[in-house]
């Protein structure tokens, strides 16, 4: 069964059939509250669970979808990039980081439960992410799937998502440049987006340089887009229309696109994005179909 099997439907039927099958993957994926021990694994389960857009995941089927890859890889890969992805909000709102008390329309995980267990619930994310990934069942290239496994971990590291969260940190307070502020965005919200592009696409086929760069230069244009548009919801969207606190960025003083630029040049930025995007794909025609309706998403989206 490959991604392909979806290319009779509608957008929006299409990311509907993609969401349940990465909650039905994450439901089979994680530990079951049966487990020992039975608190940490309901955490996990609370947090990564029914809630989300999936962004993550559907741009792993979406790049999967331009060769045919396997839908067993597919959802191993979505399974385990979200599994990152979740992790880094569990600790990103705690108090030492962000101190949010509500992330996707309920509280976060250190007000539900502890602040220690929020903590473990992200630690033990991240090694699931990568039991999920590294498993061997289906897997005809073992050299493909190492490339795959280092990918991932070096979106999540210093020089990827953690990176960009240590740097925004150390921003608090103070005025950047507006190519710092692409630096800092190209790690924190980039650098997962990109793996997860690449992790789709790689569990088809092995990349020629060509294929490689040009979904590179598409996932560079999202990943800037995706931020810039999170900075204009934080400022003109509420905290119901969000599912987390509106207007933080400005209350906690950080630098955004909005601040920099103002709100109708960061509108023009994102849509410029969504422009850069679509012409990454130019080569893959009609096969990228579902790439292109994802830039549109992510520049388009309301929440």
């Amino acid at each position: 069964m490959s991604a392909r099997l979806g290319a009779g439907l509608t957008f929006l039927d299409w990311m509907q059939q993609t969401q349940a099958s990465t909650e039905s993957a994450l439901d089979a994926m994680l530990p079951q509250v049966t487990e020992v021990p039975s608190v940490l694994h309901e955490a996990m389960r609370y947090t990564a669970l029914d809630g989300g857009k999936r962004i993550r995941p559907l741009l792993v089927f979406a790049a999967g979808d331009l060769f045919n890859a396997p839908a067993l890889l597919l959802q191993r890969a979505a399974a385990a990039v979200e599994m990152i992805h979740v992790y880094s909000l569990v600790h990103d709102d705690m108090p030492c980081m962000d101190d949010d008390a509500l992330r996707r329309g309920k509280p976060t995980v250190h007000v539900k439960y502890d602040e220690a267990t929020a903590l473990l619930v992200g630690d033990a994310l991240q090694a699931q992410a990568f039991t999920v990934l590294a498993d061997t069942a289906g897997v005809e290239d073992p050299a493909r799937q190492l490339k795959m496994v280092q990918l991932l971990a070096q979106a999540s590291g210093s020089t990827g998502m953690c990176g960009g969260q240590a740097i925004d940190l150390a921003s608090v307070g103070m005025t950047l440049s507006l190519a710092e502020l692409e630096q800092m965005h190209r790690l924190k919200t980039g650098a997962l987006l990109r793996a997860a592009t690449l992790l789709g696409a790689y569990s088809g086929k092995l990349l020629t340089a060509t294929e490689a760069a040009a979904l590179e230069s598409y996932a560079a244009a999202i990943g800037l887009a995706f931020q810039v548009v999170d900075d204009i919801l934080d400022a003109t969207a509420d905290s119901a229309t969000l599912g987390k606190t509106a207007g933080k960025d400005a209350a906690d003083n950080k630098p955004t696109y909005v601040s920099i630029l103002g709100l109708n040049e960061s509108q023009a930025l994102a849509e410029k994005l969504r422009g850069d995007a679509h012409a990454a794909l130019a080569q893959f025609g009609d096969n990228a179909r579902r790439l292109r309706e994802l830039a549109d998403l992510i520049v388009q989206r309301k929440a």
